[in-house]
């Protein structure tokens, strides 16, 4: 088995995070390939997993939201998944694992790990540019970064109309990760996700 640390290594990781480093070298088991032709391709355990996606940000796969860490086959043949909370007590960790352990086993891996990793804790920095596009398009602002030079916020751009000229009006939206705005140029609510 190749290691996630180890295609790291060797420059063909591809995650975004500390520790984050999802492997993608094992084919799925015979009958879920892309059809064997010219161009077709091999759907690995990282691909199924990676589609997962979050049941509180449905616009957003696991792996766009920087929460999938890692993903192996292991000698026995069991797929072995690492994911990381976004915070502490999250309540859709669980839904996450199911949905993780359906699509695993819908393409023909019978044995499954779910593994949680606290460290190095989640971080909205590990949010892809496309996860970013996407909450936008959705109507979620996107966080800044939460680490390193943090550029002072003059307020929370409004995902519909583009305006700084918002106001907080509760710390807590629809999730805990988010917080309630209200845009005083379009006069539109909306959810921004906190960064940490």
């Amino acid at each position: 088995m190749v290691t996630a640390k180890e295609l790291d290594e060797r420059g063909g990781g591809r995650g975004r995070g500390p520790g984050r480093t999802p492997t993608n070298t094992t084919a799925a088991p015979a009958g879920t390939s892309g059809g064997g032709g010219r161009g077709s391709r091999t759907v690995t355990p990282h691909d199924v997993v990676a589609a997962v996606v979050d049941p509180e940000l449905p616009v957003l796969t696991i792996d766009d939201l920087g929460v999938l860490r890692d993903v192996a086959v292991a000698g026995d043949g069991a797929v072995d998944v690492t994911v990381t909370p976004t915070y502490s007590g999250c309540p859709a960790m669980e839904t996450i694992r199911a949905d993780i352990e359906r699509a695993l086993q819908a393409a023909g891996y019978a044995q499954v790990r779910v593994h949680t990793a606290l460290r190095p804790a989640w971080s909205t920095d590990w949010l892809s540019e496309g996860a970013r596009r996407k909450l936008a398009e959705f109507g979620i602002a996107p966080p800044g970064p939460a680490h390193g030079p943090v550029p002072v916020a003059l307020g929370v751009r409004c995902p519909q109309c583009g305006s700084l000229r918002t106001r907080l009006t509760s710390r807590f939206g629809s999730t805990a990760c988010k917080a309630l705005y209200v845009c005083r140029a379009c006069a539109e609510p909306f959810d921004a996700m906190k960064a940490v």
